[in-house]
């Protein structure tokens, strides 16, 4: 099935953002499961969505366009600065390869060790291309809600909905209005810390890791 334009979805607004929650009808969760198979396919699969989780559904000419799923946290690990540019080498092999020889009267065997970076005592939080690092603070601090994931129909990208939903996020996930530094993005994309980094003003936005406890 072409995603491109995102997923249909009949509502009488010809643009609203819808909030999903686990106890809503059983119509709304299906369409959250759809759009979840569908962030799936981008992101990769059996992590984005549980039954904590909210889900913010962007729709625009009876169509879901864009989706937020939102998670509550108590904690999460601030990017050190610039580790994107500098640091994201951090995980990979070293290029330099040392060689042992063993000898046997005349077969000569060749052992190739490969040596790893060394470690620092920073959290290493892989992005979701699972190339490169995202370097944090090793103290957690802080934070109420975790950007699980984000998505936007290819067709509708660069026309800010990925912004608008975070606004929503931000007005709608508790009584009172959070703070754009109160959220945290879990193991974000390339296009998501860009986004990430835009959204909050800072390159040392809040990271979120799922097996770290809180």
């Amino acid at each position: 099935m072409d995603y491109t334009h995102g997923i249909q979805f009949k509502v009488t607004n010809s643009m609203i953002i819808v909030l999903v929650l686990d106890y809503d009808p059983p119509a709304q969760k299906n369409k959250v499961h759809g759009v979840v198979k569908m962030m799936e396919f981008e992101l990769g699969g059996g992590w984005i969505y549980h039954k904590l989780c909210k889900v913010y559904m962007f729709i625009s000419s009876q169509r879901i366009t864009g989706c937020v799923v939102a998670e509550p946290i108590k904690h999460a690990f601030k990017v050190l600065k610039q580790s994107m540019e500098k640091l994201t080498v951090l995980l990979k092999m070293k290029n330099d390869q040392t060689q042992n020889t063993l000898q046997f009267g005349e077969v000569v065997l060749q052992k190739e060790v490969m040596k790893r970076c060394l470690s620092v005592n920073y959290p290493e939080l892989l992005d979701k291309n699972h190339n490169r690092a995202i370097l944090c603070e090793d103290e957690a601090v802080h934070a109420v809600c975790d950007i699980r994931a984000i998505w936007v129909a290819p067709s509708k990208r660069r026309r800010s909905i990925g912004r608008q939903l975070l606004d929503a996020v931000r007005s709608f996930y508790m009584v009172s209005i959070l703070e754009r530094s109160q959220l945290a993005f879990s193991q974000p994309t390339s296009p998501g810390k860009a986004l990430a980094s835009t959204y909050t003003g800072t390159g040392s936005f809040l990271v979120y890791k799922s097996d770290i406890v809180d």
